[in-house]
Parts: structure tokens; C-alpha cells; sequence
């Protein structure tokens, strides 16, 4: 007989709440954010009372700690990026009997970008200040790009995001990890930051009154005309640094 398929329990949410303990080590402070593979945790070490991330992975989407590897591999490998986030382990927990894994990070201040331009008037940025946003943005994606990486999920609800003065701190997270890098996953990076910069101007709705210098970065959202100006990151980034008003 040939190797029974491994039995998956599946698990909807996990819903922690605050001063709930796992691996005996953490206590959840609040919960972050959920995505397709799981959930996000802000935590807290007992022993030291450092502060962490812990991203909780959904059996279903974790067959044989697959997702969970891959994930870990690739922050690892862009461990020196600084838009990422810094992993430090990985521990298995167990909820209602099943055993899940979790991959604990560093936990970075800040609010995710679709919460803070939720929070502005009119729920966004004036374009001065997206286009800051936006080098920050392109700097940190650069980062990933120079590695042979990508991100490959990039919009509003995966960026944290910290004002300093003019400039914006960012990290990026949430990173897809399926596919070989390839220029196409570049390619779509840039063209899906593009579309972050176009949301955090307030969209469809504020672009006709924005003026030109963000027209041309904005191409109409047309991922054939956001290439042909900026066929990699690199090149978007210099043209930040040096465009004319």
C-alpha cells in the first residue's frame, strides 16, 4: 500500500486573546491582521518581555509545514533587507489538539497603510507626501529585487507604516512565496506599487485633479505604460530622485 495522504483538520480562525499563552513562552497582546494562510499576533517573550510578531498558519493552507519553510527561507534569505521584517524562529503550538506552527519575528511600531490613510482627511495623502511614501516604497522593493526576490502581494493591507518628518518608515510584509522568483514577479511588483501609490492619493476619485509629475508615475494604471517608463524598481527609484516639478 502506498503512503496514506496526511490528514488535515482544518481550522477557520484561531481568534487568541489577549493573555492567552503559547509554547509556553509568549502571551498574545492583540491580534494584527489574518490573511489567506493565517494570523498575526502581536506577542510578547515571558522571560525577557520583548516584544514579537507571530504568524499563525491555518493547517489547511500548511500542508506538511510547506507554506511555513518557504515563508521562513525567504525572510531569511532577505534577512539584511531592511523593509523586511527580522525572522528569529520557528515553534509548534497546539490548538484544539491539532498542531500548528508559528513563525515568530520582530515586532515593528507602526500601523498598516490602509488604516493610517483611513484615519486622513478625505483618507489620503496630498501627492507631496505620497510621493515620499512612494520612495520609501521603491527603496525598500528595491532591496528584495537586488536579491533576486519578489514580493509578490503588495497593496495597502501589507505595508506598516511609520511617519518620521517628511519621510515615511515601511516595512512590507506578508510576502508570497509560492513561485520561483522570475522577471515577471518583479514586473508585478512595481506595477502593484504603482497601484499603492495611485490608492494612497485617494484613487480614481482625486486622479484627474493630480498634476502631471504623478500622471506620468500613475500611467492610468495601464501595467503596459508603468513598464515601458520603469522596467525595473531601480529605474523608478531614480526617477524619483531626480524628476523635475
Amino acid at each position: 500500500m502506498g503512503r496514506q495522504r496526511e490528514r488535515v483538520i482544518p481550522v477557520a480562525s484561531f481568534d487568541l486573546r489577549p493573555g492567552h499563552r503559547i509554547a509556553r513562552k509568549y502571551e498574545i497582546i492583540a491580534k494584527l491582521g489574518a490573511g489567506w494562510e493565517g494570523e498575526v499576533y502581536r506577542i510578547v517573550e515571558l522571560r525577557t518581555g520583548i516584544e514579537r510578531a507571530a504568524k499563525l498558519f491555518y493547517p489547511q493552507r500548511n500542508v506538511g509545514n510547506r507554506a511555513s519553510k518557504l515563508y521562513a527561507r525567504k525572510l531569511h534569505k532577505l534577512r539584511n533587507c531592511p523593509a523586511l521584517m527580522k525572522y528569529h524562529t520557528e515553534e509548534i503550538i497546539t490548538f484544539r489538539r491539532v498542531p500548528i506552527t508559528a513563525l515568530i519575528s520582530e515586532y515593528v511600531t507602526g500601523e498598516l497603510l490602509s488604516d493610517f490613510l483611513s484615519k486622513l482627511p478625505g483618507k489620503r495623502l496630498p501627492h507631496f507626501e505620497a510621493l515620499h511614501l512612494l520612495y520609501a516604497l521603491a527603496r525598500g522593493l528595491e532591496s528584495i529585487h537586488l536579491m533576486n526576490e519578489y514580493h509578490g502581494d503588495l497593496h495597502v493591507d501589507n505595508v506598516i507604516v511609520k511617519r518620521v518628518g517628511l519621510s515615511f518608515e515601511v516595512k512590507l510584509i506578508d510576502l508570497f512565496h509560492w513561485e520561483m522568483p522570475k522577471k515577471e514577479n518583479r514586473q508585478s511588483d512595481i506595477c502593484d506599487l504603482v497601484r499603492v501609490f495611485h490608492a494612497s492619493l485617494g484613487g480614481a476619485r482625486f486622479y484627474a485633479n493630480q498634476p502631471d509629475a504623478v500622471k506620468y508615475i500613475c500611467s492610468g494604471l495601464k501595467n503596459s505604460l508603468i513598464l515601458q517608463k520603469f522596467r525595473t524598481v531601480s529605474r523608478l527609484r531614480r526617477h524619483l530622485e531626480t524628476m523635475e516639478w
